[in-house]
């Protein structure tokens, strides 16, 4: 067993010498001659929204040529419940041309990234976002990171209250430092006095959070943005449609780390009831818990999950209710999970209507054979329209007329985009990671081959007969999950270049773990290994039935299975799958 580690990381000494993460990270700017940022000040950029990367494809040959790596910045734009009005569309795009790669990323978490920007040009583009009342500050970084709200801009009292409350939590758990202010607007430090009061942040102290914290609000009902895979979160409860409070449900994470037997996805816990005035209030206390108890020594150990795990729920759930100062009630029950994307047309309930669009891996771009950023241009400066991101890396048009449906997609096909009824549902449902070559944490592709595969399973299914299956398929990188593969139906998580651990047996739903189904799969032989399963799912399934729910519906027939945590291991007998152990 490995010694448990006692002295803190170099990130917490990194964070408590920062002067609330200052660092030295404006004098890097000011210096033409350093073409990168040096140990801490990487940690620190990463508070400020932004993870230095290189080009990855680009190493082996310009290390041939004596080189060193090709620097740039990923910057990611904080935007509560996905939500961004056509201005601020409109600026993200001329952004994307002007400093970044003539491309929008939107995330697994309703955010936009920008990859390529060059550290010439980091102070001027935070500088921009910024006019634009948009920020980067606690896009990444051990604090709380973009706030979650289920999609639809529906105009009723229960969907308004949610996106204020993601706004809300936002606001609370914003870091308090000037540092930001300075660095990328004013360019220059606050002068006070000896006798001013010293700057402090009141809820995170000044080495913040052991880890990020990632939060999330939906109703019951509604996974859409898949709750139960954050830190914490609050689930909408209703009665006769009316919203009455909060579930609270905390600990789940889907990062874990390969060759480490005792890092594990898991989904959340349910912590208990309150008044719909103390869900920030709620989400504040959680993160009180984390800062006060988190592991400070070992960053695979940071996550909130493995405090909970350690603590145990019903501690941690005595804890929570000690240092809250409103009433904690049992959670109440709640319907069973409905699936809804909100793609295509969709009643706003105030007279107008949203269209939601597929963008495959969230990458807004124009390629030889589809404009999509061009079209989405067109749509926004046309139809004058806000638009909502979706925790599936797709995009809302909101506030149409009904006129402006059929001209909506007019553009989209104008510009060769594929309506709803074009795309199948393997399609539909999938999502990737960035990965290669710009994710210093990948150790597969991702996102750049996911369309091929994609298409591989397309014909697959039709040749089964079970194309109009309702499945989610996901892709990452490495094992750390961003794009949440531990909850589909299927998923493939990268080991080496061209080599992943096959995943079977969430849902869309998102509120189940999968399984190890085969270990370190060459990419060529992912469809070859499904078969077996694939071939009994369109002989035996039932009505509806996902592949996923199958597939748990016959495992549950055996003796034991091994979830993912490691816990239990399935036998199979039909399949005769490969089952290793996660970090074996």
């Amino acid at each position: 067993m490995a010694k448990e580690k006692t002295d803190p990381t170099k990130v917490e000494i990194a964070k408590q010498n920062s002067e609330l993460l200052r660092g030295s990270i404006d004098e890097t700017l000011r210096n033409p001659e350093l073409d990168c940022f040096k140990e801490d000040d990487l940690q620190l950029l990463k508070f400020h929204g932004s993870y230095q990367q290189d080009d990855r494809d680009l190493r082996k040959s310009r290390r041939a040529e004596g080189l060193g790596k090709a620097y740039s910045y990923m910057l990611r734009v904080v935007l509560p419940a996905g939500q961004l009005t056509a201005a601020q569309y409109i600026d993200l795009d001329r952004i994307a041309d002007e400093f970044a790669n003539h491309s929008i990323r939107l995330t697994t978490r309703q955010a936009v990234q920008f990859h390529g920007v060059i550290k010439g040009d980091l102070r001027e583009t935070i500088r921009q976002i910024n006019e634009s009342l948009m920020t980067t500050l606690a896009a990444c970084g051990d604090v709380c990171r973009n706030v979650m709200a289920t999609a639809p801009p529906i105009q009723d009292a229960v969907h308004t209250k949610i996106r204020e409350t993601a706004h809300a939590v936002a606001a609370e758990l914003k870091p308090a430092t000037q540092a930001y202010h300075e660095i990328w607007i004013d360019g220059q430090r606050q002068v006070t006095s000896q006798t001013a009061t010293p700057e402090t942040e009141p809820i995170y102290g000044e080495t913040y959070l052991p880890r990020k914290y990632k939060v999330g609000v939906t109703v019951q009902g509604d996974n859409q943005i898949d709750i139960y895979s954050y830190d914490a979160g609050l689930i909408g409860v209703l009665e006769n449609d009316q919203l009455i409070g909060w579930n609270v449900v905390a600990g789940g994470g889907l990062g874990m780390s390969h060759g480490r037997p005792n890092t594990f996805a898991q989904i959340a816990e349910n912590i208990g009831f309150v008044a719909i005035e103390d869900g920030v209030a709620a989400m504040r206390v959680i993160a009180t818990i984390y800062r006060d108890f988190g592991n400070r020594f070992d960053r695979k150990q940071a996550r909130l999950k493995y405090l909970i795990d350690k603590m145990g729920v019903d501690q941690f759930r005595r804890e929570f209710i000690d240092r809250c100062e409103f009433d904690v009630h049992p959670s109440r029950p709640i319907p069973e999970i409905q699936i809804e994307d909100w793609m295509g047309k969709h009643e706003q309930r105030d007279g107008k209507f949203f269209y939601g669009v597929f963008v495959e891996n969230g990458r807004i771009k124009d390629t030889d054979d589809v404009k999509l950023r061009t079209a989405f241009l067109k749509i926004i400066k046309t139809l004058n329209c806000s638009t909502t991101l979706t925790p599936q890396q797709s995009i809302l048009f909101n506030d149409l007329d009904e006129s402006q449906i059929k001209e909506l997609e007019s553009i989209l096909t104008e510009h060769n985009v594929p309506l709803l009824h074009e795309l199948s549902n393997a399609r539909r449902y999938s999502m990737a990671c960035p990965s290669m070559p710009t994710c210093g944490l990948a150790v597969a592709e991702s996102e750049r081959v996911m369309p091929d595969f994609i298409t591989e399973v397309e014909n697959t299914l039709a040749e089964l007969g079970v194309a109009d299956t309702q499945l989610t398929i996901r892709m990452t990188g490495c094992p750390n999950g961003c794009a949440r593969p531990y909850t589909a139906d299927i998923a493939l998580v990268g080991r080496r270049p061209g080599v992943y651990h096959l995943f079977v047996g969430g849902r869309l739903a998102g509120d189940r773990m999968a399984d190890l189904y085969a270990a370190d799969v060459k990419i060529e032989s992912i469809i070859e290994t499904l078969m077996p399963l694939l071939n009994k799912f369109a002989a035996e399934r039932n009505p509806e039935e996902g592949l996923g729910d199958f597939y748990q519906r016959v495992l549950d027939r055996t003796e034991s299975r091994k979830r993912v945590t490691g816990k239990e291991i399935p036998t199979y007998d039909d399949l005769q799958p490969k089952l290793i152990q996660i970090g074996a």
